[in-house]
């Protein structure tokens, strides 16, 4: 039987997480605002949480229905049947969303769900779930329209983009499902060099090594569906099993990654070892206006500085042309990405991007900016300074 589905994914990544989800056995998979509207049975929803790169959740409708007032959204959820699938010694919390939604006060709908499903486990079996904010055995979510509730539970638990490791984070950092869409859209494929010479904590690092290995990002992580009461425990078993024989054995593979600031290099090296990838990936701390490209041609992915790593806003004025004159006397024949929130790169680098791909980080917004670096004179000139030096 299928059952209705609802992925959320960082904004931008719609189409890619689509494409994906169908990949993965979704049905009517539909791209909307900030996410895949799809159908499927349930070996597809373990496989979506298991193997999704891109979808920050998997959450599974449970109901739906127009509302005039807080009493209606009440009613709506107190007539699920909540003790089909967990029970009142799992705790809960109630997460609500709403665009357009005439209510004053999130806040109290959020109260009104709560009361609505102790209320039915109440009724049910005389005993009621407590709420854990922190770690919730089972998320509810509600999302309003300016006069529709839609009810879900989170199948997934932790958002996804937490593949289960990465002890050694760094400021602002980049959500592994953004890096992974950003790799997609580059067109990189595996065996082609990539770089990200401002790793930081090594994510892109670690979501290309993964892919360049057949390795499922959920494999190192347990999931909200597990505590199911109706969990079919074989179709996940088979589920899992097929994505642990896929899985490829770590090799060193033609992924760089290197920093100017030796502890971000440190901190990216600690997470390959936490993600069992550290023979996979060649580190090592350079500047990105002296290093010389590891491959003829390549990738170049990095989610540069926006003012916080570097400096502020007149170190980076100052330091895009020369970003600018670096890629065109030694990165010929390479793909530059870049994202940033920065409206100054793109027109202080002193190249002209070949795409601008609107992305979210979280709540900021940022571009993508291609650069196609053109092998010729520019880069001979380059490769013969290097080696007078």
């Amino acid at each position: 039987m299928a059952e209705t589905f609802f992925s959320p994914c960082p904004r931008g990544l719609e189409a890619l997480l689509a494409d994906e989800l169908r990949a993965l056995g979704a049905a009517s998979a539909e791209a909307v605002h900030g996410g895949v509207a799809w159908r499927g049975d349930w070996t597809a929803c373990y496989r979506a949480n298991l193997e999704s790169r891109l979808a920050t959740r998997v959450l599974w409708r449970v109901a739906g229905g127009r509302y005039r007032a807080e009493v209606d959204i009440y009613k709506l959820a107190y007539s699920v049947t909540w003790a089909k699938w967990f029970t009142p010694d799992d705790t809960i919390r109630i997460f609500v969303t709403a665009q357009k939604s005439p209510l004053k006060s999130l806040e109290f709908i959020t109260l009104r769900i709560k009361d609505a499903v102790c209320d039915h486990f109440r009724t049910v079996s005389g005993r009621r779930p407590s709420v854990d904010t922190a770690n919730p055995a089972v998320r509810i979510h509600a999302f309003l329209t300016a006069d529709t509730a839609t009810l879900y539970i989170d199948t997934s638990g932790e958002a996804l983009y937490k593949r289960g490791f990465k002890p050694a984070a760094v400021e602002a950092p980049l959500k592994e499902n953004l890096a992974a869409g950003i790799l997609q859209l580059t067109g990189w494929q595996p065996g082609e060099p990539l770089l990200d010479p401002m790793c930081g904590s090594g994510t892109f690092l670690i979501e290309a090594a993964q892919r360049a290995l057949d390795i499922a990002p959920g494999l190192g992580r347990h999931f909200g569906f597990e505590r199911f009461r109706h969990l079919e425990r074989a179709a996940w078993a088979a589920v899992r099993r097929a994505a642990e024989q896929r899985r490829q054995a770590p090799r060193a593979l033609p992924i760089y990654g290197s920093d100017i600031v030796g502890e971000w290099v440190r901190r990216s090296r600690v997470n390959l070892e936490a993600a069992g990838l550290a023979d996979c990936v060649t580190l090592e701390r350079a500047d990105l206006l002296e290093r010389l490209p590891p491959a003829a041609e390549g990738v170049m992915v990095s989610n540069p500085p926006y003012g916080v790593r570097i400096g502020e806003a007149e170190e980076l004025a100052a330091f895009y042309p020369k970003l600018g004159d670096a890629l065109k006397q030694r990165w010929g024949g390479w793909r530059c990405y870049f994202l940033t929130a920065d409206a100054a790169l793109p027109k202080l680098i002193g190249l002209k991007a070949s795409r601008r791909t609107p992305l979210f980080n979280g709540a900021l917004e940022c571009r993508l900016y291609e650069y196609r670096m053109v092998a010729g004179s520019n880069r001979r000139k380059g490769a013969d300074e290097a080696a007078a030096s």
